[in-house]
């Protein structure tokens, strides 16, 4: 059992941790505080940019560096074109959604992030890794990278996308399974629902024996015993996210912990009510109101995510988590409460115990 030890050791003198343990780049539960938590403890903090103005992406790395000044990644969603519109399909879900909440207004204009102003202000932030979802950062992008010292993580949710992934330069692909909670990082809407729905246990292996670079697990992993599992299937690092979510440090509303510490791996379903992008949910009232053969169906991302924030941004402030946006991977019922710092040492720990002696 010591090329799992070599691997998880090789990438940890590389990429500078003293645990191959990262957390997951959640956009909208990455705080700061959560992201240093992880990195005191040995691995790497984290930041899902996906919301973040530049000068958020700036500040968030300030107050990040105000707590730790160890090894962090910043994460962006590759940006998909621009919708297309169509007026009445959206009045329909706008008065579906009224059920919900306020009625939400339709959205005008351009409705993603500026993607090169977000990839400036991490070039001026200069974390140690910078990482990708849905698709790949452009050529002259991951020159930039490269030039300033900045490590790219690319995720993948098939061998295909890992296997362009290297080709286009990354220095190490998470091999994404889809028990991971929260959005697809299919490179294609249409992949995400499709092909792009490989598990983890035949993903990592897939990875690990098809590419040089190494392989980060993301997608269950909860404990030692997933962690460990990981590692033997090939994988060089771990990467938790819902596992972390029920820590103090993350500050999510006291009903979202709750409806993860009761989650069966069979009460997450994946949904594109929310947002428009296939994503991995708690179901709820809204999701099966949503999922109903007579309902319009979704709209495109990021047309669907638009609509949807009014209800969602009600549902948090009552905490009613009949309407709640639940994010949350297949498992979630093993997320324990507590600081964590104390969550990623207790998951290394029971790793290495797994692993048996050095």
């Amino acid at each position: 059992m010591d090329v799992p030890r070599n691997r998880s050791r090789a990438f940890c003198r590389r990429f500078g941790l003293r645990i191959p343990v990262l957390m997951a780049p959640m956009a909208g539960a990455s705080p700061p505080a959560l992201a240093a938590a992880v990195a005191e403890a040995g691995g790497m903090g984290a930041c899902g940019a996906l919301p973040l103005p530049p000068a958020g992406i700036t500040d968030w790395m300030a107050r990040f560096r105000q707590m730790s000044g160890r090894a962090v990644q910043i994460n962006l969603w590759v940006p998909d074109a621009e919708p297309d519109r169509d007026t009445s399909a959206e009045a329909a879900q706008a008065a579906f959604l009224s059920r919900f909440g306020p009625a939400p207004a339709l959205p005008s204009g351009p409705m993603q992030p500026d993607f090169d102003a977000q990839f400036a202000a991490i070039l001026a932030a200069r974390p140690d890794a910078a990482s990708s979802i849905m698709g790949l950062f452009r050529p002259d992008q991951v020159a930039e990278l490269k030039a300033a010292g900045i490590a790219w993580f690319a995720t993948a949710t098939t061998l295909a996308e890992g296997l362009a992934a290297e080709a286009a330069g990354a220095d190490a692909v998470v091999a994404q399974g889809v028990e991971a909670g929260g959005h697809r990082g299919a490179f294609t809407q249409r992949d995400a629902e499709a092909r792009a729905t490989v598990g983890a246990f035949a993903l990592i292996p897939a990875l690990a024996d098809a590419l040089s670079v190494p392989v980060i697990a993301a997608g269950a992993i909860a404990d030692g015993r997933s962690a460990a599992a990981a590692l033997v299937l090939g994988a060089s690092a771990v990467m938790p996210g819902t596992a972390l979510l029920r820590a103090p440090e993350a500050g999510i509303a006291p009903g979202w912990a709750d409806a993860l510490a009761r989650a069966r791996p069979e009460d997450t379903l994946v949904s594109r009510a929310f947002t428009g992008r296939p994503c991995r949910v708690i179901g709820n009232r809204f999701t099966e109101a949503a999922h109903a053969p007579e309902v319009p169906p979704p709209l495109p991302y990021p047309v669907q995510r638009h609509l949807t924030e009014p209800m969602r941004q009600a549902a948090m402030q009552a905490g009613d988590t009949d309407r709640m946006y639940l994010l949350a991977g297949q498992a979630a019922g093993r997320a324990q409460a507590g600081p964590a710092g104390e969550t990623v040492a207790r998951l290394w720990a029971e790793t290495e115990a797994l692993l048996g002696p050095a």
